[in-house]
């Protein structure tokens, strides 16, 4: 992180009234900081006076911190913005769940100077890189701090497919689908699906299939060092949605690639002084209810 901190981007879902109160509250607080204001060029619903506005693309290039304001889909957004950029994350929640959003509004303001200060923790999270190779020789690739997500197109049917980790064959799946997350990624999609916490420092990533029609068909952790590969085997009229942190990636037929690995690009979040990743989950689980809290 650059210091002084002499611009900070501001992200968010500005039409959403919540977000832009309290962005409209944090600018001019900036601002009194003498930190000059970046927002996409595409930002509605805030007040423009002193704020630059720039291609949202450039916005990790020019910003010594970058602030997402809303849910946790805000913030891993702005991490495929400032990924190759090496800006740090701050995310202020909005939003309902906040794993990764994690200072709380009423703390927005001593967090942000504290930020700006260099005086928050701050952790560095991996990625995954994706890759969609078709049978025509075409590819999309994209990042993913959360998951990497195949899964059934049509509600009606279900996918048969097959999984190879290092080049390994591992499994044949029927089913709607497969997750492939990483250890920050573990208490979204793939908790649901019953896959484990993976505590977010740990080098593993966890596969879990999507209602797999085998009780036997269970999530596995591998090392985050691990290339996964998906191949759809051929079933008439079917295919897979792919998409990376909920974002769609492209569609996945028979005879196609997905290919899953480690990102040579990793997130720095900022966290709020005090932070501790299992009051975190004590806080978002409802665990320990009723019991002395330490």
């Amino acid at each position: 992180m650059a210091f002084p901190v002499r611009s900070c981007a501001l992200i968010g879902r500005f039409s959403d009234a919540r977000v832009a109160e309290t962005v409209n509250a944090l600018l001019p607080h900036l601002r009194s900081r003498g930190v000059q204001v970046l927002v996409s060029d595409a930002a509605p619903g805030i007040d423009a006076a002193g704020v630059v506005r720039l291609p949202e693309t450039a916005l990790g290039e020019r910003a010594d911190l970058v602030i997402a304001v809303g849910g946790d889909g805000t913030l891993l957004y702005a991490a495929r913005l400032v990924a190759r950029h090496g800006v740090p994350l701050l995310g202020v929640n909005r939003g309902r769940l906040g794993f990764l959003t994690d200072i709380m509004p009423q703390d927005m303001v001593p967090s942000v100077d504290a930020a700006l200060r260099g005086e928050l923790p701050s952790d560095e999270r991996p990625l995954l890189a994706a890759q969609l190779q078709a049978t025509d020789g075409s590819i999309a690739q994209s990042l993913a701090l959360n998951d990497v997500v195949m899964q059934k197109h049509d509600t009606g049917r279900t996918l048969d497919f097959e999984t190879r980790i290092d080049q390994r064959y591992v499994n044949t799946h029927d089913g709607d689908g497969i997750i492939v997350a990483t250890a920050t990624g573990s208490t979204a999609y793939a908790l649901s699906c019953g896959g484990p916490i993976i505590e977010p420092h740990l080098d593993a990533l966890v596969i879990a299939p999507i209602c797999a029609h085998t009780l036997s068909d269970r999530p596995i952790v591998v090392s985050s060092r691990s290339v996964i590969e998906v191949v759809l085997l051929e079933r008439p009229d079917t295919h897979a949605n792919v998409s990376c942190d909920g974002m769609r990636l492209g569609v996945l037929a028979p005879g196609d690639r997905l290919e899953v690995r480690p990102a040579r690009e990793r997130v720095t979040l900022l966290h709020p002084i005090g932070h501790d990743y299992y009051k975190l989950l004590r806080s978002k689980l409802h665990w320990g209810r009723g019991s002395f809290e330490r």
